[in-house]
């Protein structure tokens, strides 16, 4: 059998496209022209040229392949263009929808975010069912995302059988960009984390998300939402668990937000017109550091048999995967 994966080349595509291959499965990758494709290296799998913006490439990738999963993402948390979240996310996600429906594909699996989902008032865990204010996200990202969504869920409506996932934050093998969260690791394993903003997150091996789109695919209920998640952390924690693994002390120097805040603006002002380079601290990341991200991952667990990979596992992995390839 045959299955395409959309964002091959990005960090959770990657492990996806990995784990297809374990189980055996033949798989097609969705690649844009121009693309770092690091992340596929030692990978056996059918590369073709394409974009998710594209229908002519979507049909030609589409064409033979049953099964799709549409990773594909614009994910940062700064652009110089921010029209290129809702292009790509929104419009990319409604063409790869079209096109699986027109191919006639059996099933499809959605690549989301955590952020999509809400967080209760009272400051508890947020499950599927929470509801979010779109008005309220931090980022372009995050809106996009929500709205890539809705038309995901309107195809699911539709009659296209498609399943979507939510994942939390990944860390683990593979990262090349980095991601946001990779890039924490990164910066904490070159002692540039001198001070932080404390936050909450909920970190999952990258390999038990790959698991996860499998599982999906295989029994995940059309329409319905999993959260591929693994522990709730504090940024503090995550420090702690990172100091025996790196042999760098984790900082004690908690900053107050009100103090990060304007030095994020500033940064969002040069970036936009000066350096036309992503911020150093990016005032997206800042918005939504002021949220305890914390999530329960019980139904992914309970239907899907999502994995739970202990976290000091997962970032023992990344740091080892970091140094290995020369990033710190």
């Amino acid at each position: 059998m045959k299955v395409l994966v959309t964002g091959v080349t990005g960090f959770i595509g990657s492990a996806v496209a990995r784990a297809l291959v374990r189980a055996g499965t033949d798989v097609r990758g969705l690649v844009r022209p121009g693309a770092d494709v690091r992340a596929l290296d030692g990978l056996a799998i059918e590369s073709v040229p394409g974009d998710v913006n594209d229908a002519a490439s979507l049909r030609s990738a589409l064409a033979g392949c049953r099964q799709v999963y549409h990773v594909a993402a614009h994910y940062a948390l700064w652009a110089r263009d921010p029209s290129v979240f809702h292009r790509v996310n929104v419009e990319g996600t409604g063409a790869v929808m079209a096109a699986a429906r027109e191919a006639g594909v059996e099933r499809v699996v959605y690549t989301s975010t955590i952020g999509t989902i809400g967080l209760p008032d009272d400051g508890g865990p947020g499950t599927e069912d929470t509801p979010v204010d779109p008005a309220r996200m931090a980022g372009a990202y995050k809106r996009s995302k929500y709205a890539a969504e809705q038309v995901v869920m309107r195809a699911a409506a539709a009659g296209l059988p498609v399943v979507i996932v939510n994942p939390s934050a990944p860390v683990g093998v593979g990262d090349v960009k980095p991601t946001p969260t990779g890039q924490i690791i990164v910066d904490f394993m070159k002692r540039r984390m001198v001070a932080y903003l404390e936050t909450g997150m909920n970190l999952v091996d990258v390999e038990d998300v790959a698991v996860g789109h499998l599982r999906a695919m295989e029994r995940g209920r059309v329409g319905e939402r999993y959260i591929l998640g693994g522990r709730n952390l504090m940024l503090k924690d995550v420090f702690e668990m990172l100091s025996p693994l790196t042999g760098v002390a984790a900082p004690t120097l908690k900053l107050p937000r009100g103090l990060i805040l304007p030095l994020a603006h500033l940064n969002a002002w040069l970036a936009d017109y000066v350096t036309h380079r992503p911020p150093r601290i990016p005032l997206d990341g800042v918005r939504m550091a002021k949220d305890v991200m914390h999530y329960d991952c019980a139904k992914a667990v309970r239907e899907l048999g999502l994995p739970q990979t202990p976290v000091e596992t997962a970032l023992a992995k990344a740091v080892a995967w970091f140094r290995e390839h020369g990033y710190a």
